[in-house]
C-alpha cells in the first residue's frame, strides 16, 4: 500500500513537471529582424541606389573624397618636410590640415544625415507593407511567440523568419509597381 501511494505521488509529480514542458513544446517560437527585412527588400535597395545617384549626394561624396585626398597629401608632405620647416611653417601647415579635416568631417556628417533621412523614409514607406508581410508569415508558419532578433542571444536558423518576411515584402511591393 505504501508503495502504491509512492507510485501515485511520483506519477502526479511527473505529470506536473512534464505538462508545462509539453505545453511549451507545442508553442512555435520565431525570431525576426524587421529592419533587416525591409532594407534587404528590392524596393529599399532600389531607393538607396537612386539616392546614391542624386546630384547633391554625389557632390557631397566627391567633396569628402577630395578632402580625404588633400589630408593624405598634406600628411605625406609633412612627413617629408617636417624636420626642415620653421615653427611658423609647421603651424601654417597644421592650420591647413585642420581646415581640410573640418571640410571632410562636415561632408561626412552631411552624407550621414542624408542617409539617415533616406532610411527613415524607407521605413515609413515600407513599414506598413512589412507589417502585413510579417503577419502573413506568422499566420502561415503557425508562430505563437515572436521575438525581435536583437533581443535573442541565440537561435537556430530555422526559427529566423526574416528572409521569409523580406521575400513576402518583395512580392507585395512588386505587385504594387
Amino acid at each position: 500500500m505504501g508503495n502504491m501511494k509512492a507510485l501515485v505521488v511520483v506519477v502526479l509529480v511527473g505529470l506536473f513537471v512534464v505538462a508545462p514542458v509539453s505545453a511549451v513544446a507545442a508553442e512555435k517560437i520565431a525570431v525576426v529582424d524587421v529592419a533587416r527585412a525591409i532594407f534587404g527588400s528590392k524596393a529599399a535597395q532600389e531607393s538607396m541606389k537612386q539616392a546614391d545617384q542624386r546630384g547633391d549626394l554625389v557632390a557631397l561624396k566627391a567633396k569628402a573624397e577630395g578632402s580625404a585626398a588633400d589630408l593624405q597629401a598634406m600628411n605625406k608632405e609633412a612627413e617629408g618636410k617636417r624636420l626642415t620647416w620653421s615653427q611658423e611653417q609647421a603651424a601654417e601647415h597644421q592650420k591647413k590640415m585642420s581646415y581640410a579635416k573640418a571640410d571632410y568631417d562636415l561632408a561626412v556628417q552631411k552624407i550621414q544625415g542624408e542617409q539617415k533621412q533616406l532610411q527613415q523614409e524607407i521605413m515609413q514607406d515600407l513599414g506598413p507593407k512589412a507589417q502585413e508581410a510579417l503577419q502573413e508569415v506568422i499566420k502561415e508558419e503557425g508562430v505563437t511567440i515572436l521575438l525581435r532578433a536583437e533581443s535573442v542571444m541565440m537561435s537556430s536558423p530555422e526559427s529566423n523568419i526574416t528572409a521569409k518576411v523580406a521575400d513576402r515584402l518583395n512580392r507585395k511591393t512588386e505587385s504594387k509597381n
